[in-house]
């Protein structure tokens, strides 16, 4: 008989926010996958779970992938967990997932704390259509990125690291002027989460008086915002 693989969304920063069913789930399973062992090894000692944990990373090869997949079919049961928040975004799960579904593998997702709908949830424009664009280029094609969200109708979404959150706004001040509103949401559900929403020049003044530290999910509002 086989087992089963759980998708399973983690905290991306409170503890707190995993989910009753999600500690079940880990505490159920024979194998825990995920991307990171030291991070995921925090989270289980929170709840008390001793687990075998796999690494699989993003540039994890067939041969990982199709060694958890030989377990699953050999009858474990494994949940799969990314280093924080719902996996399949920017992460291997989505990976993880097609060659389970190949091979007739019940996937089961057991959802979360996402950045994503964390940031949406809050930013306080229309939502009804976005893109979600990842990470930002660190180099090349990073200009064309910023150009094509200014141009673009619908809201946007990006994900931008502590290293590059204050040229990310500065380019966004360039090219959406001082009309069009941006929201940051900064170590969101952490002990420093701080929320900033206004000009990309206005936003970009008020981290430099705060902080940039940690990852931060930036929302630009479409331009349906100002009709």
């Amino acid at each position: 008989m086989q087992g089963s693989l759980y998708i399973v969304a983690t905290p991306i920063g409170n503890l707190k926010d995993l989910t009753i069913r999600a500690k079940e789930t880990l505490e159920s399973v024979d194998v825990v996958v995920c991307e990171d062992t030291r991070v995921t090894s925090k989270l289980m000692a929170s709840i008390g779970a001793k687990k075998t944990l796999l690494a699989i990373n993003q540039h994890a090869d067939d041969k990982r992938l199709s060694s958890v997949v030989s377990r699953l079919l050999k009858g474990e049961n494994i949940a799969y967990v990314s280093d924080a928040g719902t996996p399949g975004v920017n992460d291997p799960g989505g990976k993880l997932v097609e060659e389970a579904l190949k091979e007739g593998i019940t996937v089961v997702p057991v959802p979360g704390a996402s950045a994503l709908t964390a940031a949406i949830s809050v930013c306080a424009f229309p939502m009804e259509r976005f893109t979600y664009l990842g990470f930002a280029p660190h180099k090349k094609g990073r200009q064309t990125f910023f150009k094509e969200i200014a141009e673009r109708e619908d809201a946007s979404i990006f994900f931008e690291s502590t290293h590059r959150l204050l040229k990310a706004l500065e380019s966004l001040t360039e090219v959406l002027g001082e009309k069009r509103l941006v929201f940051v949401g900064r170590e969101l559900t952490k002990l420093h989460e701080t929320l900033y929403r206004g000009t990309a020049s206005e936003v970009l003044d008020a981290i430099k008086a705060t902080s940039d530290k940690g990852e931060a999910v930036i929302v630009i509002a479409p331009k349906k915002y100002y009709e």
